[in-house]
């Protein structure tokens, strides 16, 4: 006999459904129609094609800025991934306050990115260039934020703010791993880097695919952190591409034009996450055959 589902789960389920549909979808599907007008976000319409999307791959603006965002999203995944794999290791062993200081670590994901940037371009503004002249260091006298440096003042923040949720994953995947399989490595001699790099990564690796996807995902739509601390300056040097679109579709009376680039920027995304996945899941395969 067949079972029967408990109508709870319907009710459950079917209003987040139709929720997500009606603010999720039906706007996505709409951003696509407009790619292919030439709306400025008000009045009258006309359909153009394909025209958005040929004027993308000569425009120099959305060139540099995916050149950016690459930049950003590639050096910040890396980080993140290699701090948080070694910070989630050192809780995961007997120290003392181990629990004071995870929350610690989790207490910037817990404020917000546009908090914590607004508090970082004060510091970067203000408190670094002082202490910097205080103790004769020319390259901490001015604020970094407008600079040609600027962007690895961004780096670090969103480094710094990100590693939380990554550390969390990783401390999910250690704590899987059975101890008992750590003992009778002590016992084959197998220590320190060398049980690391044949013990216990092969054993958290999907938990590491798992990291990297969503890192590379959310650095890729880098926004509020620019926005608040650079405004995608100085000039354009850390301008992404969802602040381009956002600052030109939004304020520059190119929404569909803005539209067709947020459409480029969501195929980009998704073919990244699934190269990442085939690539990582075949790496896995790898460390456990």
């Amino acid at each position: 006999m067949k079972k029967r589902i408990n109508i709870a789960f319907y009710l459950m389920v079917i209003p987040m459904a139709i929720l997500f549909f009606m603010f999720h979808t039906i706007p996505f599907l709409q951003g696509v129609f407009y790619s292919f007008t030439d709306w400025k976000g008000y009045g009258e319409w006309n359909l153009v094609g394909l025209r958005n999307y040929l004027h993308i791959f000569s425009d120099k603006n959305v060139y540099s800025a995916y050149l950016f965002t690459f930049k950003l999203a590639i050096c910040a995944t890396i980080l993140v991934n290699v701090i948080g794999l070694l910070i989630a290791c050192g809780l995961n062993a007997k120290i003392k306050c181990r629990n004071l200081l995870k929350a610690i670590y989790f207490i910037p994901y817990m404020l917000g990115t546009l908090i914590i940037s607004f508090v970082f371009k004060f510091i970067f503004s203000n408190i670094v260039p002082t202490i910097g002249k205080q103790l004769g260091i020319e390259a901490l006298s001015v604020n970094i934020l407008g600079t040609n440096n600027a962007w690895i003042g961004l780096l670090f923040v969103t480094v710094w703010q990100s590693l939380a949720f990554t550390i969390l994953i990783y401390l999910s995947g250690l704590q899987t791993v059975d101890q008992d399989i750590y003992e009778a490595a002590n016992l084959d001699g197998a220590v320190g880097f060398k049980r690391f790099r044949k013990i216990t990564f092969p054993l958290i690796a999907p938990f590491f695919t798992i990291n990297m996807v969503l890192s590379a995902r959310g650095f890729l739509m880098a926004f509020d952190q620019v926005m608040a601390m650079t405004d995608g300056g100085p000039g354009t040097l850390t301008t992404t591409i969802s602040v381009l679109i956002y600052k030109r579709g939004f304020t520059g009376g190119q929404f569909a034009y803005q539209s067709a680039n947020a459409v480029l920027m969501f195929i980009v995304i998704v073919v990244i996450s699934i190269i990442q996945l085939k690539v990582l899941d075949r790496r896995e395969e790898m460390i456990n055959e």
